[in-house]
């Protein structure tokens, strides 16, 4: 079955709940991330594209590893990955910026992907899926873009299956110290644009609860991480 946004009416008190005790600057992080992905839309591809591609890839090879998977993309953006699942795979994409996700529609139309059942607008700290809806859930390039990566990363534990894998790709505060120093002095501008320069891998993996399994240098330099993880620790309870 296809897994479809909720609409009951619990559910969607539900959703309310989890999102009213946002407070006031995660609410303006999250506005500044989708002014910034509105301003940068339409160049995306050509700037973000192939410096990103090699973990992209590898990220859905790892998670699209078996035939006739549900899997979700949180973060989806233009859909630069899709092209690269599975075409017996089920993949459904969210994403909270509108302008981007118009751009997978067409791309998605265009190339003919048929295993993309579907592209919703919503956020990733409050997913609209059923708990165990995937057996997979991707979130490339996403974790430092939003306002609370433990709850962020809780949401993907929830509608994940458990044992399924969770991959995440994103950039951490470097260990080289001459990185790191730049990273904390752009850190107060960066979060004026919905990025978080100044990311620390170790306070990420301890808020996440994420059963990290693997972790690989991915794209130019090694200066992401891959984390290949395994769905084991039950969601806990953020409200």
């Amino acid at each position: 079955m296809r897994p479809e946004p909720a609409s009951s009416g619990d559910d969607a008190a539900a959703l309310h709940a989890r999102s009213v005790d946002h407070k006031e600057s995660e609410t303006m992080d999250l506005h500044d991330t989708i002014r910034t992905y509105r301003l940068f839309s339409g160049s995306y591809d050509i700037v973000f594209g192939p410096v990103f591609h090699p973990g992209r890839k590898d990220a859905v090879r790892i998670a699209n590893d078996r035939p006739g998977q549900r899997i979700l993309e949180v973060g989806v953006g233009t859909g630069l990955s899709l092209p690269h699942f599975r075409p017996d795979s089920r993949v459904t994409g969210i994403d909270v910026s509108a302008e981007m996700l118009a751009k997978a529609q067409r791309r998605a139309t265009r190339l003919g992907l048929d295993h993309v059942e579907g592209l919703h607008v919503m956020d990733a700290e409050n997913l609209e899926f059923s708990d165990s809806s995937f057996d997979a859930v991707l979130a490339l390039y996403v974790a430092s873009v939003v306002p609370n990566p433990a709850r962020f990363a809780a949401e993907m534990r929830r509608v994940c299956i458990p044992g399924g894998t969770i991959v995440v790709v994103n950039h951490f505060t470097s260990e080289n110290l001459l990185l790191r120093f730049m990273e904390k002095r752009v850190a107060r501008l960066a979060r004026h644009i919905g990025f978080h320069a100044d990311f620390p891998f170790d306070t990420f993996r301890q808020d996440s609860q994420l059963s990290i399994r693997e972790v690989r240098p991915s794209n130019l330099f090694g200066y992401w991480k891959l984390l290949r993880c395994v769905n084991e620790k039950p969601a806990s309870s953020l409200g």
